[in-house]
């Protein structure tokens, strides 16, 4: 899937403290990275998202994904929980997907917008915003809580 890129001061807080934070000094860096990384794949069991296998390395700010997924559905929605969480500017993904299926879009949403705005924008109905609630569920959890610069996966119909 490659390279996608996120605004790396907005999205979920996990990474709660200085222990988390990452840091400039590369010695401290190699004690935090592990923690890190350990911090996004908790935050991906908590949502429940599916895969067969998964490793996630972080490098600062830079978070790569290897593993396997059971479809492109599955790998675009790890690729943007992990994303989407303040701290992270780039998730390489680099998981094999089982079963191909044409990518998923990417929007980033910008101030003013509502999933139905988007809706409108992308497929000319705006009553089609279930869609794309629907595709970036777990990660959203009410269609009117969104916020500028997060990443939303826009599926094909």
């Amino acid at each position: 899937m490659g390279l996608l890129s996120f605004f790396k001061g907005v999205g979920e807080k996990i990474f709660h403290n200085e222990q988390t934070a990452a840091p400039a000094d590369p010695v401290q860096a190699e004690k935090v990275e592990p923690v890190r990384a350990q911090a996004l794949l908790d935050h991906v069991k908590q949502l429940g998202l599916a895969y067969n296998s998964l490793t996630i390395k972080t490098k600062g700010d830079t978070v790569t994904l290897t593993g396997s997924v059971k479809s492109q559905e599955d790998s675009e929605k790890i690729a943007l929980a992990v994303g989407n969480v303040e701290g992270v500017s780039a998730v390489d993904n680099q998981l094999t997907v089982a079963e191909q299926t044409p990518a998923g879009k990417f929007y980033t949403v910008k101030s003013g917008d509502s999933l139905s705005k988007i809706a409108k924008e992308v497929y000319g109905d705006p009553m089609k915003f279930g869609v794309i609630f629907e595709a970036n569920k777990p990660m959203l959890k009410d269609p009117d809580l969104i916020y500028p610069d997060q990443v939303l996966r826009i599926p094909t119909l």
